[in-house]
C-alpha cells in the first residue's frame, strides 16, 4: 500500500528499489530456512545450497525468456544469445519452456533430484563432516565452471536477463513486481510455518538427535541415511522455489549464483542468526543483506572484509548467534 497508493512526494512512499530489495532479501530467508534445517537442526554443513538456490532460478528464468519472443534485439522466436551464437533450434533441456506449468515443474524437480541421488551417495558412503561440506563445494563449483560455457545453452557468462514478461503481465510494472513481493512473503512464511511444524514434529526430534549423537540414533533402530536425504532434498526444493522467485524480481541470473562463495555466505546468514532457531535464519539473512547491500554501494571494495569481520565476531562472541544474545537478554 505504502508503495502503490501513497504519492512519490509522500515521506512514506516506499520506492520500487525498496521493494525489489526487501523482496530479494525475502528470497534469502527462504534459503536460510532451508540451510537451517540441514546445518541447524540436523548438523550437516551443506556448502552447495547456491547451487540449488540457481538451479530453480535457471528454471524460471528459462520461461521467462521464452516469454520476450520476438521483443528480443534480433526479433527471433529464439532468445538473443542463441541467435548470437547461430543457434538454429532450442536444445532438449528447453524443450516446452515456454509453459509455466513446466516451468515450475523444473523449479522443484531439478533441485530435487540433484539432491537426492547427491545425497543418496553421500549418506549411503557415511560422508559427513567436513567432507561433506568440500564435496557439496566441489559440486556447485564444477557446476558453475559447466553454466560458464557457452555451448551448454544456458547463456553462458551472462546468464539470461532482460525479462519482458511473466503470466503475460509487464514484468516491470510496478503492480506485478507488488505481486512477486507478496507471492515471497507468502510463501517465506509458508516455509516458516513448514520448518516449525516439521522441527517440533517426531521427525525433527529425531533430526536433532541425529545431530547430537547418531550413532545412538541409528542404535536405537532409525534408518539415519533415509531422515538425512529426506531433509536435504526438502531443504534444496525450498532453495529453488526461492531462486524462482528471485529471478523475476531482480531482473537477471548467471552462473555467479552458484560461486561457492555464495553458498558460504548463506552459512554465514544461519550462524549470526542463531543456528536452530529458524526465526534466527531469517533475522541474520536480513541483517547479513541489508549490511551487504549498504556496503556494495558506500564501500565496494570493503565488503569481504566485512564479511570475514562478522564472521569472526559472532564465532567468538555471538556463538549462538544474535538469537542467542536476545534469549540472554530476556
Amino acid at each position: 500500500m505504502l508503495s502503490l497508493v501513497i504519492p512519490q512526494d509522500n515521506q512514506f512512499h516506499i520506492s520500487q528499489y525498496w521493494v525489489t530489495l526487501i523482496g530479494k532479501i525475502m528470497c534469502y530467508a527462504i534459503v536460510a530456512i532451508a540451510m537451517d534445517l540441514i546445518w541447524g537442526y540436523t548438523g550437516i554443513l551443506s556448502l552447495g545450497h547456491g547451487l540449488f538456490f540457481a538451479l530453480g532460478g535457471y528454471a524460471m528464468g528459462m520461461y521467462l525468456m521464452r516469454q520476450i519472443g520476438r521483443e528480443g534485439q534480433y526479433q527471433s522466436d529464439l532468445p538473443d544469445f542463441m541467435v548470437f551464437l547461430d543457434w538454429k533450434e532450442l536444445p532438449w533441456a528447453w524443450w516446452n519452456t515456454d509453459q509455466f506449468w513446466w516451468a515450475a515443474l523444473l523449479v522443484v524437480l531439478v533441485p530435487g533430484l540433484l539432491a537426492l541421488v547427491f545425497g543418496y551417495f553421500a549418506f549411503r558412503s557415511r560422508v559427513k563432516g567436513v567432507y561433506f561440506s568440500i564435496i557439496t563445494q566441489a559440486l556447485t563449483y564444477a557446476a558453475m565452471l559447466i553454466f560458464f560455457r557457452n555451448n551448454t545453452g544456458f547463456g553462458g557468462n551472462n546468464g539470461f536477463t532482460d525479462f519482458k514478461r511473466i503470466l503475460g503481465l509487464p514484468i516491470t510494472t510496478p503492480e506485478t513486481r507488488m505481486m512477486l513481493f507478496t507471492l515471497t512473503a507468502f510463501t517465506l512464511i509458508a516455509t516458516l510455518l513448514l520448518a516449525r511444524w516439521m522441527v517440533t514434529s517426531k521427525f525433527g526430534r529425531v533430526l536433532t538427535a541425529i545431530r547430537d549423537a547418531e550413532t545412538r540414533v541409528a542404535f536405537c533402530g532409525y534408518n539415519t541415511v533415509h531422515y538425512k536425504l529426506a531433509i536435504f532434498t526438502l531443504s534444496a526444493v525450498i532453495c529453488g522455489i526461492a531462486g524462482a522467485l528471485y529471478v523475476p524480481q531482480v531482473g537477471i541470473i548467471n552462473p555467479s549464483e552458484m560461486s561457492p562463495a555464495n553458498s558460504i555466505e548463506i552459512a554465514i546468514w544461519v550462524a549470526v542468526g542463531g543456528r536452530g532457531t529458524l526465526t534466527g535464519a531469517i533475522l541474520g539473512a536480513g541483517l547479513v543483506n541489508y549490511a551487504k547491500s549498504f556496503f556494495t554501494q558506500a564501500f565496494p571494495e570493503y565488503w569481504l572484509y566485512a564479511l570475514g569481520l562478522i564472521f569472526i565476531l559472532v564465532t567468538l562472541f555471538l556463538p549462538q548467534g544474535v538469537m542467542g544474545l536476545l534469549k540472554k537478554k530476556t
